[in-house]
């Protein structure tokens, strides 16, 4: 089991996908990345845990059809104090939806962002959050897809402490970063240009694979969709997909 991960405060640390069909979602991620699962006790309303090689890399649970809530990955980032982090949120335009201690866990905190975004919050007692970050299977990185940049930074700044890097200023492409590179942990898209007119911000999140057209195609014999066909980037061969409820996250061949 590889070292456990120092989580700096803002970074992403754990994610969890809510399913309307959590046999079909535990299917589909099984047969793409090669995860097993671990379901907690009945208390914990039989939540999954996904691992790769044993190592813990996200969870599952379902949306219940009254949710209001398409079926989607929730980022959980790290914080001191969620209840501090609660009341920020609502201070800069943000509205909260969950605030929940979990047994001896931690707090759990969900909110929608000043952009529209629905993102976690998590003030860690005893879970691991992540155990591996890097490799085949593994979440390799998460980033805002903002509407409105400017606010969406500024929103993250304030409200979960991100120590940020602009990455890039062009009008073609504005990123910022939590962290610096090489060290930088997540980012922010300025993706106003490429939202659709009535869609909102939202946290897209990546997954490693050993190869990136292989995955593109499994992704479709399992039952999910690319979004775009898979391309280069300077960070490796990468593509955007849904699963098979609709819940959006990218593949990435890493260098």
């Amino acid at each position: 089991m590889p070292a456990p991960i120092s989580f700096r405060t803002g970074q992403p640390r754990w994610m969890d996908l809510l399913s309307r069909d959590p046999d079909r979602a535990v299917e589909f991620y099984s047969g793409l990345f090669g995860w097993t699962t671990e379901v907690a006790p009945p208390e914990f309303g039989g939540y999954v845990t996904f691992r790769k090689d044993g190592a813990a890399v996200g969870g599952l649970m379902l949306n219940p059809e009254d949710s209001g809530v398409d079926d989607g990955w929730t980022v959980y980032l790290e914080v001191a104090d969620a209840r501090a982090t609660a009341d920020a949120a609502r201070a800069n335009g943000g509205e909260v939806r969950e605030l929940e201690a979990l047994s001896d866990m931690g707090t759990w905190l969900v909110l929608t962002d000043a952009t529209g975004a629905r993102v976690g919050g998590w003030q860690n007692e005893s879970h691991s959050g992540f155990e591996v970050v890097e490799g085949a299977g593994a979440p390799v990185w998460a980033e805002l897809h903002a509407r409105d940049y400017e606010a969406a930074v500024a929103f993250y700044e304030t409200v979960f402490g991100w120590q940020t890097e602009v990455m890039s200023d062009t009008p073609e492409f504005r990123y910022t970063t939590l962290g610096s590179s090489p060290d930088a942990v997540s980012g922010i898209w300025d993706a106003g240009d490429d939202l659709a007119e009535i869609e909102p911000s939202y946290w897209d999140v990546y997954f490693g694979v050993e190869n990136a057209n292989q995955s593109a195609v499994r992704v479709t014999e399992l039952g999910g969709a690319m979004l775009e066909r898979v391309t280069d980037s300077p960070y490796g061969r990468l593509g955007h997909a849904a699963d098979p409820t609709g819940a959006r996250f990218a593949i990435m061949q890493g260098d």
